[in-house]
């Protein structure tokens, strides 16, 4: 096993805040690492550290074996979660401008067909959808042919046919071989894309470890959904795990049969029951009490 990245004790202090507080993890080569958690967890902080955007106050990050340097510099790509195109160039000239920044370089056609740009080379920037521009900023973190890339929020905003064009893109990535880091709010999409996942909040990683596995250990059974309202009053004689937020009533059940005529006993209605897998939302709301989009 080739470890690709890793992240040593990492710390980073503003004045009377703990924004990154002792953060360590390693990233296999060829895998699909995502860092999740809300708006504060800490997680951008971590990641510009990482991409050496931002100093960390302590600790270290090593990159195949030694650390981070020119050679991490020339074989890493980063799609920024908001990047300014350059106004009046069409998506070729792009293309072209960034390519040229570097003397370790893909091939412009390969990036053109595997982001799927090549209907778009005459385009003005300012004219591209939010998927199209999605891509080209993608092409652009590839022009110089990554071992490593970094998607920050690539996905925030799209629709979710454009969403899932992207997912599809990121899957041709990593079966090339590239090993990528991602951070994102969307569950679905971590739970689709990533091998491995980090959850943080409070500046601190809480869970980590592959997606199906940290839910398996966490949940048995299925999760029970109905509306609070047809709960009413008789929410303290359900027996079993129960999680009562936002008006939805959740109740952990292995044996579904059984949770169902015990609901059906106490005549509540169950017209709008909705019975499903535990998810990483779920996951992450009882870790941490608040939602991962909070």
């Amino acid at each position: 096993m080739t470890i690709a990245l890793e992240a040593r004790h990492l710390v980073k202090r503003y004045p009377g805040v703990l924004a990154v507080d002792d953060v360590s993890f390693e990233v296999r080569e060829g895998v699909c690492f995502g860092l999740l958690g809300p708006n504060g967890a800490g997680k951008t902080t971590t990641v510009e550290i990482i991409e050496g955007v931002t100093p960390a106050t302590s600790g270290e990050v090593w990159y195949y074996g030694e650390p981070a340097g020119q050679k991490f510099r020339e074989e890493a790509g980063i799609q920024f979660q908001n990047t300014a195109l350059q106004d009046h160039l069409t998506v070729a000239e792009t293309l072209e401008m960034f390519h040229a920044l570097y003397d370790r370089q893909a091939k412009l056609d390969d990036i053109i067909e595997a982001c799927s740009l090549g209907e778009l080379l005459d385009r003005d920037n300012r004219k591209l959808s939010g998927g199209q521009r999605q891509r080209l900023l993608l092409a652009v973190a590839l022009v110089n042919r990554p071992r490593l890339i970094f998607l920050d929020e690539p996905t925030t905003g799209l629709d979710p046919q454009a969403r899932r064009n992207f997912w599809d893109l990121v899957q041709n990535i990593l079966a090339g071989g590239a090993t990528v880091i991602l951070t994102t709010h969307y569950m679905d999409e971590a739970h689709v894309l990533c091998d491995e996942i980090a959850i943080m909040d409070g500046g601190r990683i809480i869970a980590q470890g592959a997606p199906d596995a940290l839910l398996s250990e966490r949940y048995e059974g299925l999760i029970i959904e109905l509306p609070r309202e047809t709960v009413g009053q008789r929410l303290d004689e359900i027996e079993h795990s129960v999680y009562d937020n936002l008006g939805i009533v959740e109740i952990q059940s292995t044996d579904v049969t059984a949770s169902l005529k015990e609901l059906d006993s106490k005549g509540i209605a169950l017209d709008r029951v909705r019975i499903r897998q535990a998810n990483l939302e779920d996951l992450f709301l009882d870790l941490t009490g608040h939602s991962l989009r909070a």
